[in-house]
């Protein structure tokens, strides 16, 4: 298994943010999809620990079957599965509308950029490389329930007929919907409210990801570069501008 890659992904609960501010996670329930059974239950155990329910699978036709009984809060994926494997069960839940929106974290033994990005391109919003602790992992977990927890403001935000509603998460464009992931929904929220002015991504990394959160710099091109994906078809993609050699910059002078 030293090949295998997991994921997570965590769909939050808007109406129990209290969890996430008090840093106890009562209740969350995890779905494990991992077909090596030393492996699923040293995970169990260190989720255990830390107050999470767990819920156990072997591949993905029988975590589909269990996603049709109940929505975890968040699942383990392993990478090498039986039948469909890790990836193509990721990219599947992404296109569902129930769990498109769910934050998605990575745990890989491949080291390489281009295999992070890969990962990072199927739906991730992080990861970690292995060989990793439970410690860390939790610590992950707990980063991502942190960053994807809703704003208290309540307000709607425009620019040329791009419309955020930070009450309702819903954006629109020209009256249409548009579908966007945690993480970009956070970018375009940081941008459409700090227009005009370039950040590195440093800079980005900690107003969006937060400032106790490691996640490598180019974390940031990947999310920029779904963010302009789902831009293009309206035109607003040109608003999110590359500044070279600085970072990223929203602005509608172009």
């Amino acid at each position: 298994m030293c090949c295998n890659m997991v994921v997570i992904i965590i769909r939050f609960n808007l109406g129990n943010d209290e969890r996430v501010l008090t840093g106890v996670l009562m209740g969350v329930k995890i779905l494990i999809i991992e077909d090596e059974p030393a492996i699923s239950e040293m995970i169990e155990v260190a989720l255990v620990r830390s107050n999470f329910e767990v819920v156990k699978a072997v591949d993905a036709e029988e975590a589909m079957r269990l996603l049709g009984e109940m929505l975890p809060e968040l699942i383990l994926l392993d990478w090498m599965l039986p039948g469909s494997s890790g990836m193509e069960f990721a990219r599947r839940l992404k296109k569902e509308e129930l769990t498109c929106r769910i934050p998605i974290i990575m745990l890989t033994a491949k080291g390489g950029e281009a295999d992070k990005i890969s990962g990072l391109d199927a739906g991730a919003d992080d990861y970690i490389t292995k060989p990793f602790s439970p410690r860390e992992l939790i610590a992950r977990i707990k980063a991502v329930l942190r960053r994807t927890s809703p704003r208290a403001e309540n307000e709607t935000i425009e620019v040329d007929n791009l419309v955020l509603d930070t009450a309702s998460h819903r954006i629109t464009v020209n009256n249409e919907s548009l579908e966007l992931g945690p993480t970009e929904y956070r970018l375009l929220l940081f941008f459409m409210t700090h227009p005009e002015r370039v950040y590195s991504r440093c800079q980005l990394l900690d107003s969006v990801w937060g400032s106790n959160v490691y996640v490598e710099e180019r974390t940031v091109d990947v999310h920029i570069r779904r963010l302009r994906k789902a831009l293009t078809p309206h035109g607003h993609d040109r608003y999110v501008q590359t500044v070279r050699s600085a970072g990223y910059r929203f602005s509608t002078k172009v």
